[in-house]
């Protein structure tokens, strides 16, 4: 027994608005973002010139790649190339 009312847990779940459909697409999308990050981040840790134009100028690099430059994707990249 976890202590909660599945019941009303569920029932509460049931008045919440639909999330919305921007949310869902950017959850749907979510799993192939991180798999094109984890690419470019690889690629730039495995070859200095490729990573030096990278962060230089990190929207061009990502827009090369096809990959949309969002405010949270330059944001996500920059940390993780910060931290490597």
């Amino acid at each position: 027994m976890t202590g909660y009312d599945e019941e009303r847990i569920a029932e509460l779940l049931r008045l919440l608005p639909p999330a919305p459909v921007g949310w869902v697409r950017a959850a749907q999308e979510l799993p192939a973002a991180r798999k094109e990050l984890a690419a470019l981040v690889a690629r730039a840790e495995a070859d200095a010139a490729f990573r030096a134009r990278v962060v230089a100028d990190l929207e061009a690099a990502l827009g090369a790649e096809g990959i949309e430059a969002t405010p949270s994707v330059v944001a996500a990249l920059r940390l993780q190339l910060e931290t490597d």
